[in-house]
């Protein structure tokens, strides 16, 4: 009985190990460590201890792959935000979830850059236009104010996508204050805004300036 029992346990463990949602957890787990150019179907193999046609089952491809990953976590940022009746606060928390999930997942961006209009995306459009219905635009208003939220969370994902271009060991301060120094030293006189701006780039908040930016749209917003 208890060879009977080992057997059933280890087909189980084998099952869910090559399930999709477990290949996608996998995957995720390398993204996050490793980067994009790590995930590749042999290491999902070695990692899970398959062959490479157990993988083949349930996704198709690299791109098919990375569209699961991106849809579980988003979809996990999603399932986060709690409504507290007020619209513009939701579409706030919404905002954040979204930046909080690239932020933590960068490839999540360079996924968003290259392909904006994925599935993943739709729970996002779909929870905003709720709340600015909610909110009593127009149809036209509702339209205009989901698109440039949209587009203002995509460049979002760009900026996140070329900062994963960078060198892994990129230290975001310095990098920052790099910048900064480069632009200090160009002419006052033709860039006074620029000059000004670069005291304020170093060290600036990230998650507060894109809030910023969420919070000067939903003031557009006409009904």
């Amino acid at each position: 009985m208890v060879c009977v029992a080992t057997r059933k346990q280890r087909a189980e463990r084998r099952a869910d190990a090559l399930s999709k949602d477990r290949i996608v957890e996998v995957a995720i787990e390398i993204l996050d460590t490793e980067g994009e150019s790590a995930l590749t179907f042999r290491a999902l193999t070695a990692r899970l201890d398959t062959g490479a046609g157990a993988i083949y089952w349930h996704v198709a491809n690299k791109s098919e792959l990375l569209a699961a990953a991106t849809d579980d976590v988003l979809g996990s940022a999603m399932a986060r935000v709690r409504g507290d009746g007020d619209p513009r606060r939701t579409i706030r928390a919404i905002a954040l979830g979204v930046f909080d999930a690239i932020d933590a997942h960068p490839w999540v961006g360079a996924q968003l850059s290259r392909e904006p209009w994925q599935p993943a995306m739709l729970p996002v459009l779909e929870g905003i236009g709720t709340q600015l219905a909610a909110l009593g635009a127009s149809e036209r208003a509702q339209f205009d104010s989901a698109s440039a939220l949209l587009s203002y969370l995509l460049g979002l994902a760009g900026q996140y996508a070329a900062a994963a271009r960078l060198p892994r060991d990129t230290d975001r301060s310095a990098f920052l204050a790099a910048v900064a120094t480069q632009w200090e030293q160009l002419d006052s006189a033709r860039y006074p805004f620029v000059h000004r701006f670069a005291t304020r780039l170093r060290g600036h908040d990230d998650r507060e300036q894109f809030l910023a930016g969420v919070d000067l749209i939903l003031a557009g917003i006409a009904g």
